[in-house]
């Protein structure tokens, strides 16, 4: 892929790690998604269990619902992050809930910033979304710092909210808000 096949952020001010694109998931993808869940770190911060399939990774997303948006973010032809997006319908159509996790081998790179941006843009620029929401364990302080950097803040602090590696776990509610 060159740098004139890579689409540009959707938001104009945005910027992206060099060479990093950002593209609708595909049943294609199954295989490499599969990879990036099975990671000890990605996984830790999600609320996914170990040892996906790529059969069913491939059967979620060619089942994947009309409401559900989801990204992957590619590097060199790798897979390196995904990021998803459910709006809510009827009294909650202004709302949304997403979700994302990075490849244990790029955290701190850029690539969870670019991917929360991408999927922000749609929310504000294409859906009109006025409420975001999302879960973060409470000892992902990395995640939370970087959801605060998009406006996100702590709602809520939902305690032995999922069984993790043997222990429960906190986790924050957060909300981003649009006037």
């Amino acid at each position: 892929m060159t740098e004139f096949d890579i689409p540009p952020p959707l938001d104009p001010d945005a910027r992206w790690p060099e060479g990093l694109s950002i593209r609708a998931r595909t049943p294609a993808d199954a295989p490499d998604i599969t990879a990036l869940h099975n990671m000890p770190g990605y996984r830790r911060g999600t609320l996914r269990t170990p040892h996906h399939s790529p059969e069913e990774i491939r059967k979620g997303i060619e089942n994947q619902s009309a409401n559900f948006i989801s990204l992957v973010a590619v590097l060199k032809d790798r897979i390196v992050g995904d990021v998803g997006m459910t709006r809510y319908a009827n009294r909650r159509a202004h709302a949304g809930s997403i979700g994302m996790g990075v490849h244990d081998a790029y955290i701190g790179r850029g690539i969870g910033r670019a991917l929360i941006g991408e999927i922000l843009a749609i929310a504000d620029r294409w859906l009109d979304l006025k409420r975001v929401e999302l879960t973060v364990y409470t000892d992902n302080e990395a995640a939370i710092a970087l959801y605060r950097k998009f406006g996100f803040e702590v709602e809520g602090h939902l305690k032995q909210f999922a069984f993790r590696n043997g222990e429960y776990v906190d986790a924050y509610s957060m909300a981003r808000l649009r006037a």
